[in-house]
């Protein structure tokens, strides 16, 4: 593979400037990620998924293309990765977590 060379080594000739706007990029990219993207981080296949969340690979890929579902869909999905969803609304002057919907989560999991 010559001609190739690894991230240490592009890294060692980039001013102190373009590696600081690399690691923003970087940071808003894994910030902002469609769920297959996030799934697919995770290292999980939809087949697993499915099986976390007791559904077919199928309805994981239909889930997956879906641009409007319900929250608790959403806080499945991501539970069944190990993590936890927050609501944040964004506001000029900063931005406010919706509480509301946690509650919602501990009901239906009663």
């Amino acid at each position: 593979m010559a001609g190739h060379r690894n991230i240490r080594e592009l890294r060692k000739g980039m001013s102190p400037a373009r590696e600081k706007r690399n690691t923003s990029r970087a940071a808003r990219m894994l910030a902002e990620m469609p769920l297959q993207e996030l799934r697919q981080a995770r290292q999980l296949s939809q087949e697993s998924l499915a099986k976390l969340l007791g559904v077919t690979q199928p309805e994981i890929s239909k889930l997956e293309k879906r641009t409007d579902m319900y929250l608790s869909t959403i806080r499945g999905y991501i539970e069944a990765m190990g993590g936890s969803l927050e609501v944040l609304a964004s506001f000029p002057e900063g931005k406010v977590r919706i509480s509301q919907f946690e509650e919602l989560g501990k009901v239906a999991a009663s």
